[in-house]
């Protein structure tokens, strides 16, 4: 089967999960001997793997913004417009403020909702034509819902099924204004009708995008996120110092001030004085500020030479960075989908300290793999965190769990296999279809 899988890419500048999570499957399914093309939107893709001379960037975030704003650049010379989707000019925008986040592009999101109907119609037109011409896949998987305005030329234009995943996207919808919220989220309900297939990456999310979406029965599958446990190299974890983790994108909404307070109340008790704290996950413009204030805490704390602030998070980075943590904290301000750092983490051998919110308890429950805490506050994160930071034997105990755990639930060749089972159907669906019109047609 030919698979394209269309990701909005994050330039690199942080920690994405989705770009992961999309990347992990693209791999997988080709060693189950599919061949899936990786089609970037907005910004390069997160591993930077990608080659813009094979692939373009489609709907490059530059132009995209500029002919948004302000009319008259929607008539630039095509080799102004090719300048702007270099890779160097994307990558830079990724790292400026504003460049990841929903306030500011509203009217974008409509807009690209609206597909043809849309101020990005030629870019759409670029996109289906280079699907037609070049890719010639057998489905389109599309990495969220607000991708949905693609759709229906994809189908019009190619006559295959079209599938979505399904993570996160009330974290970019749900800060937006009422207006713009609702009319989000009903153009996604709308533009929802004419996909395939639905994959939500947890029960949890799947229950969640219904409250906010209308989805068929027959639409809604879950796969969950998987990865390679092969991929990962798990230390003996009581033999690392007493270090705890931060890995996602270092910003307030992740729950960065959370774990930066419950360790400053943690080091109050002389019994963890050789506790350390671990951060990496990258940050774009908008997060400086932010950075700067945990960074003022902790200095009045008298705790800045415990807190060591990792810039690099990519390839061998990120696993020196498992090899040195004892367990890993993302205590997300209000849940979220899934988070892949999570089976990162435990294929690596290292317990989730999570708070009860999201998906978290559903991903921890299947695997063991870690500790459950409420409310989401720093007293209960530190006194969670220090139940086991300390504990050889439960963080031995934990960490076998988070190893087994992963590998019986969490395989990404098991999870690809189930995805392809979803591709499958929708392809036999949408070509039942589509002779069934053809002998209407032809009996008209």
């Amino acid at each position: 089967m030919k698979i394209v899988h269309i990701i909005p890419g994050s330039g690199g500048s942080f920690y994405c999960g989705n770009c992961l999570r999309d990347s992990k499957y693209v791999k997988a399914l080709k060693d189950l001997g599919h061949e899936v093309i990786k089609v970037p939107m907005y910004l390069p893709l997160f591993d930077d793997a990608h080659d813009l001379n094979d692939v373009p960037v489609f709907y490059g975030a530059v132009n995209l913004y500029l002919k948004q704003r302000y009319p008259i650049f929607r008539h630039m010379p095509a080799f102004v417009e090719h300048a702007l989707d270099s890779k160097g000019i994307l990558q830079f925008a990724a790292q400026k403020a504003g460049s990841t986040r929903a306030k500011g592009l509203e009217e974008m999101t409509v807009s690209m909702l609206l597909g043809e109907e849309g101020q990005q119609k030629e870019e759409l037109e670029r996109m289906v034509d280079w699907l037609v011409n070049e890719a010639k896949p057998d489905v389109v998987h599309l990495s969220n819902a607000l991708l949905l305005g693609l759709t229906r030329r994809i189908k019009q234009k190619l006559d295959i099924p079209v599938v979505c995943s399904l993570q996160d996207e009330d974290v970019w919808v749900d800060v937006m204004t009422d207006k713009f919220r609702s009319e989000v989220w009903d153009l996604m309900g709308e533009r929802g009708k004419e996909v395939d297939a639905f994959i939500s990456v947890s029960d949890f999310y799947a229950g969640e995008i219904r409250k906010k979406m209308t989805i068929r029965d027959d639409q809604m599958y879950t796969v969950h996120i998987g990865v390679d446990a092969a991929d990962y190299f798990p230390e003996n974890i009581t033999l690392k110092e007493p270090m705890i983790g931060f890995l996602s994108r270092l910003c307030e909404e992740n729950g960065l001030a959370v774990l930066v307070d419950a360790f400053i109340i943690l080091k109050q008790d002389n019994k963890f004085s050789e506790v350390k704290l671990k951060l990496t996950g990258g940050s774009t413009g908008d997060d400086i500020h932010f950075i700067k204030n945990q960074k003022t805490k902790l200095s009045k704390a008298g705790l800045e030479k415990m807190v060591i602030w990792a810039d690099e998070f990519e390839g061998e980075e990120r696993q020196k960075f498992f090899d040195t943590v004892r367990v890993i904290s993302v205590p997300v301000l209000n849940g979220e989908a899934f988070g892949l750092y999570q089976l990162e983490a435990m294929a690596s051998g290292i317990p989730m300290v999570q708070p009860s919110l999201g998906a978290f308890p559903e991903v921890i429950g299947l695997s063991g793999g870690g500790l459950i805490y409420s409310p989401n506050e720093p007293a209960s994160l530190a006194k969670a965190l220090g139940s086991v930071i300390l504990d050889s034997t439960k963080l031995q105990e934990l960490s076998t769990a988070s190893l087994a755990g992963v590998q019986e639930h969490f395989d990404i060749h098991v999870q690809a296999k189930k995805m392809v089972k979803v591709y499958e159907h929708a392809v036999k669906v949408r070509r039942q279809k589509s002779e069934i019109d053809n002998n209407l047609s032809g009996g008209i």
